[in-house]
């Protein structure tokens, strides 16, 4: 029979990386959600994507990448996105609309 000391040992040994886990689904600083959803805020206000063309060992070579955002199929409004992104990921409300950030582009 297991003493009550080694099965609290083996609890936290178990339990730590849950702990872990748990502490990283933590609010975090205003200013990195604000930095994080002006990339979705991006994503929602228009498609995005590269396209390359040249030559390879005397072969025609071509590439094309598009990237879509549901928030931009949803059609939803990109200063609302970047608004309810910053309070899911730090608890506050940006500290300046999207729209007078100067690294805005919409």
């Amino acid at each position: 029979m297991m003493q009550t000391g080694e099965i609290r040992r083996r609890a936290i040994k178990r339990g730590a990386p849950l702990l872990l886990l748990l502490a990283a689904c933590g609010p975090i600083p205003v200013a990195d959600a604000e930095r994080i959803c002006l990339d979705r805020a991006r994503d929602a206000a228009g498609l995005h994507g590269e396209v390359a063309m040249g030559v390879s060992g005397g072969k025609a070579v071509s590439r094309v990448r598009l990237d879509i955002s549901t928030d931009y199929l949803a059609r939803r409004d990109p200063s609302a996105v970047y608004d309810q992104c910053v309070l899911q990921k730090s608890g506050q409300p940006p500290r300046q609309p999207l729209t007078s950030r100067p690294d805005w582009r919409g």
